[in-house]
């Protein structure tokens, strides 16, 4: 269990690492966002690349603790998130066209993964894990909405980032074995 929390934080010391050297180095110029005009990588990239030191602090706040909670389900889990998160913004980097970048679409797909798999397994401790991520958290959803978000904002990347994580709960939820 202990070598799975650590995948977070190693993600997030790979997203503070390449901002520090986009700040020191590139003066924040150094972006590796999804949209158009940019590689098909990008989508891959994305989640490690922030508009600033304010932009990956927010998103670190959020995207460590509802990594642990979809965690303590397991790494299967996590990675299913992250997969789900990856394949939908493929058509959002392809046909979208403003450029986004940040964890934050990776954050809402665990807030949604979190919110949508206690609903359906309805088992205590998946519940108490929405209970708890919607209660940290549960705030944010309304920038799903657009024109919510503030201007520079993708809301367009929150949303399919959300969509992702409604995907892996349901790729991941098992029905209940009947005994």
């Amino acid at each position: 269990m202990r070598n799975r929390l650590l995948l977070p934080v190693l993600i997030l010391t790979v997203a503070w690492g390449q901002e520090l050297i986009d700040q020191l180095i590139f003066a924040g110029q150094w972006n590796l966002p999804m949209g158009p005009d940019q590689p098909w990588w990008g989508v891959l990239t994305s989640p490690i690349s922030h508009a600033g030191f304010g932009h990956l602090i927010s998103n670190s706040l959020a995207f460590l603790p509802l990594s642990w909670l979809v965690l303590s389900r397991g790494i299967r889990d996590y990675l299913s998130v992250w997969l789900s998160v990856l394949v939908i913004n493929i058509p959002v980097a392809l046909f979208w066209p403003t450029r986004s970048h940040g964890l934050s679409g990776v954050v809402y797909g665990l807030l949604g993964y979190l919110l949508l798999i206690g609903w359906l397994e309805r088992r205590i401790l998946s519940i108490v894990l929405g209970l708890v991520a919607f209660w940290l958290y549960g705030s944010a959803l309304i920038a799903l909405i657009p024109g919510v978000s503030a201007a520079g904002v993708s809301w367009i990347g929150h949303s399919a980032g959300f969509i992702g994580g409604l995907v892996a709960a349901l790729a991941m939820y098992r029905e209940p074995s009947a005994d």
